[in-house]
């Protein structure tokens, strides 16, 4: 690691994890609330980051931006000293008014290096507030001048040949969860949030269109000529939520308040796809309030993004593979928005917590299609959703973690990457539907609107919220209480008994022709007119064990399986097709591991294949010309699986 001048050099790692300890009860937030983040250096309790302005040159041919953070700190009375989250950066200087003496800590592996910033005296200049009197707290702006690493995690620089036109490079970053830091020096917790603003300078390559730059805060809408972006986020936000990208992209409306940013070969077939959109906001408004972040944008990046989407606020970033051509996947988006209420309204404090974001988010966008699509709709998301869950429960307690199907997670030593599971998402929706179905829709609708306005622009724990639910709704009713069992659903593992089981005619019906086909009844002969791709799913998922390769043979050749254009229903194709070990498919299946990285498909996929020797040697020669296609997300998951590099 380059130590500049200014620098006391790396602290040894004995230190380093002196210093993790003694972080393990402190202040994250207003009021008497406590919160432990296990995975943030940063001692917000001393000095805490209220607004961010960063002044950034992006440049493709080094792939780095470079340039520096200006962070407005609030300064706790006695306080001496401002402790950020970094990783890989190479830090130049850090001054007030005058440099300012720092340490960079050893580095500890996916959480970087602690950065301590020696901070100034009262009155010595670079601050506001009382000088010399100790009871009072002061304010002062530090700047960090600094460059990322070429290997950033967040970052993923894309050559020309890996987008969709083919002729202009394209960057894009993905904070979620503690990567923030690998591209600003923050404090890369929940718990903390902040206002910010940036000045992003682009070098655009000689020969092609001007790159457009647009960021999770307010933005242009056509490249400026001279490559030179302004932006602001005036709603505080978690590091997390920091987002960035660089491409030839354009613009096109949906609404008064909404519209969609991608590649020129790309946006038609976006705004088709999401023109629901401004229903869809209206639909959430009247649910849960107004939307508080002005606009409501979504970017189309390429297919390398590991997420499906990426809530950042005022520009969702979405994957390309849910441009199915029908709307049929637009519950995506769904989730997305619902985000702007749970998650960056009302954040985790903590990603032990993360059930507060993701639960939420998914009961919100079942509450949106149900409105904007009907209940037939979202009968079927839940019913796949359910599936989704006992799958993912049942293969982290045969994998020895029964813990991490609780919600309320314990994640201590470990990458919060580890809690993204359909326990988070889906087990918390459940839960919150079980609230709903005992104390009734428009009761437990009024107590969650109080939920989003009273911790507006808040972080809050798990025990934030089971306070708040025993204080505004559930006081003097046991026998809510009693029907609801918390214990069970937030601190016990699997499902309880009380789950909420939806079911849905139209997957009964996809049901009924599987079973047919599984008795013998040529594929040609099965009833699937007008079916959705919910359908197509649900089908594909009840394919018997037993099911030979003339059988799968004959499916693809009636419904052309192997070509389907929709994700979904091709993953669905896929996973069977190896589990069953149809070779035929496979060239399918190289295709489609090599043409996209969202983690959401590639994780069981390498998998399943990586059960067998053949299935593995087979998984390492793709992976081997997918890997560097893929996002660090993607890549950090995969090597795992196959045991990549050892």
């Amino acid at each position: 690691m380059l130590v500049p001048a200014g620098c006391d050099g790396p602290v040894p790692s004995g230190e380093l994890n002196a210093e993790v300890s003694s972080t393990t009860a402190r202040r994250i937030h207003g009021g008497d609330d406590l919160a432990t983040d296990i995975h943030s250096f940063s001692r917000p309790d001393e000095a805490r980051v209220k607004r961010l302005e960063l002044e950034l040159t992006v440049d493709f041919a080094a792939q780095r931006l470079s340039g520096s953070a200006r962070l407005q700190v609030a300064v706790a009375p006695g306080a001496t000293r401002l402790v950020l989250d970094t990783r890989d950066l190479v830090i130049a200087a850090v001054r007030a008014e005058q440099p300012l003496k720092f340490t960079l800590a050893a580095a500890q592996g996916d959480f970087g290096s602690a950065m301590t910033i020696e901070l100034p005296s009262a009155g010595s200049g670079g601050g506001s507030g009382a000088s010399g009197a100790a009871a009072v707290a002061r304010e002062l702006w530090i700047e960090v001048d600094y460059a990322t690493s070429p290997g950033a995690a967040a970052l993923q620089w894309l050559a020309p040949e890996q987008t969709a036109g083919g002729k202009s490079p394209f960057l894009f970053t993905q904070s979620q969860a503690i990567l923030a830091r690998t591209w600003v020096p923050c404090q890369d917790s929940p718990g903390v949030r902040m206002t910010y603003g940036a000045r992003i300078t682009v070098k655009s390559p000689a020969g092609g269109p001007p790159l457009l730059a647009v960021m999770s805060a307010s933005n242009p809408q056509r490249a400026a000529a001279d490559g030179v972006y302004t932006f602001d986020m005036p709603q505080p936000i978690p590091s997390y939520l920091l987002a960035l990208a660089v491409g030839d992209l354009e613009f096109r409306p949906l609404g008064p308040r909404s519209g969609v940013y991608a590649e020129p070969s790309v946006v038609g077939r976006a705004a088709a796809e999401f023109v629901d959109l401004e229903s869809m906001i209206g639909a959430a408004e009247k649910l849960y309030g107004p939307y508080r972040f002005g606009r409501y944008d979504v970017l189309v990046l390429p297919p390398s993004f590991p997420f499906g989407g990426m809530e950042n606020p005022r520009l969702t970033f979405a994957t390309p593979t849910i441009l199915a051509g029908d709307r049929s996947l637009v519950s995506l988006i769904a989730h997305e928005l619902a985000h702007s209420w749970s998650g960056n309204l009302v954040t985790n404090a903590t990603w032990n917590d993360f059930w507060l974001n993701e639960g939420f988010t998914v009961y919100f966008e079942h509450r949106i299609m149900e409105a904007v699509f009907g209940d037939e709709f979202e009968d079927a998301l839940a019913v796949l959703g359910l599936q989704d869950l006992e799958k993912t429960i049942a293969e982290l307690t045969e994998g020895g973690l029964v813990r991490d199907t609780w919600l309320r997670l314990d994640l201590t030593g470990r990458n919060p990457d580890d809690g993204v599971t359909e326990v988070a998402y889906q087990k918390g929706a459940r839960f919150l539907q079980v609230i709903e179905k005992t104390v009734g829709r428009e009761r437990f609708d009024r107590f969650l609107r109080s939920w989003f306005d009273g911790n507006a622009f808040q972080s809050r724990t798990t025990d934030d919220f089971l306070g708040f639910l025993d204080r505004e709704l559930l006081a003097g009713h046991a026998d809510w209480k009693t029907a609801i069992a918390i214990p069970a659903w937030v601190d016990g593992p699997g499902l309880p008994k009380n789950c909420p089981r939806a079911t849905s005619t139209a997957l009964a019906r996809a049901s009924a022709q599987m079973q047919r086909f599984a008795e013998g009844a040529r594929a040609s002969t099965l009833d699937v007119n007008g079916f959705t791709t919910q359908q197509w799913q649900h089908l594909l998922r009840q394919l018997p064990a037993t099911a030979s390769a003339a059988q799968f043979a004959d499916l693809d050749a009636t419904f052309g399986l192997s070509k389907r254009g929709n994700s979904e229903v091709l993953f669905e194709w896929l996973a069977q097709s190896v589990a069953h070990r149809y070779e035929p498919a496979f060239a399918a299946l190289e295709h489609f591991l090599t043409s996209q990285g969202r983690r959401k498909f590639l994780k069981p996929l390498y998998l399943e294949l990586s059960k067998s020797e053949s299935g593995k040697a087979l998984a390492t020669r793709i992976y081997a010309k997918a890997r560097p296609g893929y996002h660090a997300v993607s890549r950090d998951t995969i090597d795992g699986i196959l045991k990549w590099g050892k």
